[in-house]
Order: structure tokens, then sequence, then C-alpha cells
């Protein structure tokens, strides 16, 4: 099973998963699947299993565990630290722990289960486990899930097309009569809750709940010491699923990243010529509904002119749309903290139904690589829900 060494501590086993790993600092990350790090001064450059966003994680400075190989790099990233929680980057490995916590009875539910088959075809799919108990079997599928904050885990941290169909697949195994389902493992002992991340994949989000009666479901959180070593602690969370009943619409607020290549001057409807100096620039706005929509409509550059960052868009290039699903109004909330971090705010720009000085700031430097814009996001994609969660 992938290696792993046992040690047995207080009748506890204890699972290591890597040897002689090299500790780094994370630099930037080159694209999807290799980083850049720094280590005893000089710079390493290692492959990244993992091909989730993992914005809050890859932050510079952030302390990233490599292991030597044989790739063209010569390193895997294998682990990175977040604040007190050192989290497992690699997806290959997160099967082998899955593995060892159901054979050694630690998943609730599947007690009794062992594997029979890893990386089992059924169907269009591959799923990672064919389980077995006696002459019962069960389809399950792995996921690991890097993102939580604030006592909140999430899944997905980015559109996941394979796992909706793997949701979609196992529905239909489980209409078969067979069993089927899903397990998430959470890299850190700080979450105390999981949901599915309807922000970011509402078509996700949306099955998992409406399977949630019909497939097992389980999420655990795990803890990783600093030899990369899963200890005892084990927890099961818990889904407060009622929460999605008001929160997963199709509404809310949303931030649009742009990046302007050079200074220039815009015309901006009533607004006037505006000079936008080279850099990025986030724009704050929200759809009581049809959001989905409406941040697909900023995308276009072809298009009726209405709102003011419709001038702009034929001027700039769109990094990233962000929106935060939410039966509230939080925009003018949102704006106000961004502006907290920005470097200036272009006057009058999207707040012309509103007190806000503007809902268009710059910023010099990548927002999605700044931990306080970071901060901000996963304070109202997650941080707020926790409020909603414990007033039921």
């Amino acid at each position: 099973m992938g290696g792993f060494k046992f040690k047995k501590i207080f009748y506890e086993y204890i699972v290591r998963v890597f040897e002689d790993t090299v500790k780094a600092y994370f630099r930037e990350r080159i694209n999807r699947f290799v980083i850049s790090c720094e280590s005893n001064g000089k710079t390493i450059e290692a492959y990244l299993p993992n091909p989730g966003r993992l914005w809050e994680l890859l932050l510079p400075g952030r302390s990233v565990y490599l292991v030597r190989n044989n790739t063209s790099t010569g390193y895997t990233a294998v682990a990175v630290k977040k604040d007190n929680s050192i989290v497992m980057l690699h997806t290959h490995k997160v099967n082998d722990v899955a593995q060892w916590l159901i054979e050694n009875n630690r998943v609730p539910g599947l007690e009794g289960y062992r594997v029979e088959r890893r990386e089992y075809t059924h169907g269009k799919s591959r799923f990672d486990f064919l389980l077995r108990r006696h002459k019962r079997s069960l389809l399950l599928e792995v996921k690991s899930c890097t993102l939580f904050h604030k006592g909140i885990a999430m899944f997905p941290d980015a559109e996941t097309k394979r796992g909706l169909r793997h949701l979609e697949e196992l529905s239909e195994v489980r209409k078969t009569g067979k069993e089927a389902g899903v397990l998430f493992l959470v890299s850190t002992d700080e979450a105390e809750y999981f949901l599915p991340e309807y922000h970011t994949d509402i078509d996700f989000s949306l099955s998992l709940y409406k399977n949630r009666g019909g497939l097992f479901i389980e999420a655990l959180s795990l803890r990783w010491n600093n030899d990369l070593e899963l200890d005892s602690v084990v927890k099961p969370l818990r889904i407060p699923w009622q929460i999605l009943d008001r929160e997963m619409v199709d509404s809310g607020a949303y931030m649009v990243v742009l990046f302007i290549e050079k200074d220039k001057s815009v015309r901006i409807g009533t607004l006037g010529d505006i000079l936008f100096k080279k850099g990025y620039y986030v724009y704050v706005g929200s759809a009581e509904k049809g959001l989905k929509a409406r941040m697909e409509r900023h995308k276009r550059r072809r298009k009726k002119v209405h709102w003011h960052i419709d001038y702009l868009r034929n001027h700039c290039e769109i990094v990233t749309v962000l929106p935060v699903r939410s039966s509230e109004r939080l925009e003018c909330l949102m704006a106000r903290d961004i502006r907290m971090i920005a470097q200036g705010t272009i006057k009058g720009f999207g707040s012309s139904d509103c007190r806000c000085k503007g809902h268009l700031y710059y910023l010099s430097e990548l927002p999605i690589r700044n931990k306080k814009f970071i901060d901000i996001l996963l304070d109202y994609r997650i941080g707020r829900l926790r409020s909603r969660i414990c007033q039921r």
C-alpha cells in the first residue's frame, strides 16, 4: 500500500507516507503542475501532483514539503503548511491513506469492508475503490479536500466535470440496488463541518445535495504532523445540508479580477475619460437573480453597453470571476473590505445606485496571490456560514 510505514504509539497506529522530505518555501506557481520554491538559498522547481487552484495554500513564503524523484524537476511537492495545519497535496497518496483508514475500520459506516480492487472501471468511469464486506459490495470515490476556513471545509476548490460525472454515475449504480458513495478526506483537524463548495461549482454541489439520501457520503478530518505522519486523530465532520436550502442559489455578489497591460485612458459613460494605470483591478458587483448569466456576460467582449464595466471590458483582460452565492445582499460590504486593501479606488465606478465611493479598485499585484484578498474571499464564501450553522 504505497510503501507505508507504521509504528505503534499508545496502541494507536500512525501512518508515515513519505521519508526524507525536503523543506522549502513557496515562491510561485509556474503552471498547473510545476511550482517554484526556495531552499537553502537555491531555487527549486517541483512537480505538483494536484490540479486544484490551491490559492489559499500556495501563497509566497508558505512552507512546502518536497521529496526527491526522477521527474524532470527532480522534486515533487507533497504537502504545504497553512497556519497550524499541514495539508497533503499529493492526491494519489490520499487514496493510500483512504485504503488504510477503511481496512482499519476508521471510516464510520464502512466498518468491516475491505478493498477488493483499486481503480475499478464501471460504465464510462473509473472509481477509486471496489469494496467488499461478506456478499455486499460498494463502489467508492475518494476526494482530497484542501479548502477550509474557520472550521468549515468545502470541496471542490475549482470546477470538476470529472467529479460531477462520478456523482451521476454513482447515482445510477445506486438505482440498480448496489451500494455507492463518496469519501472526502480533509487535511486539517481544525474543521468541524463539511459542505460542497457551491460558489465555485454549483453543478457538483447540486448533484451531491440531490443524492445525499441515496449515496454513502462521509467527510473525515485528518491531522498530519511535521514528519508527515497521519496521527490517531480521525474525526467525522458534520454536514449541515439545511444551510444549502437557502444559500445554494443563483444570486449573490461577485468579484471580477481584471488586468490592464499598460496605462490608458478610457471613456466610461457619464463618468467621462478615466486614466487607468497598468496593473490589476477588482470590480465588485451583484445579481439578485441570474448570477451565472451575469458573470458570463462580463466575460464577453461583444454586447450592448449598459454598466460601467462594459465600457472597460474591451480594454482589459479578465483574470477570473469569483462568485459569492448568497441570499443576503453582500455587494457593498465586500466592496468596503476590498477598498481597505487596495491602492486606489475609481470614484463613482459601479456605485451609482449606492453610497459607496466606488466598486472598482486598483491593486498593483495579482490579487489571488495576496493573502489579505484571499482571506476576504474565504470570509464571504465560507466564514460567514458559521454563524448560520450555529443558529440552527
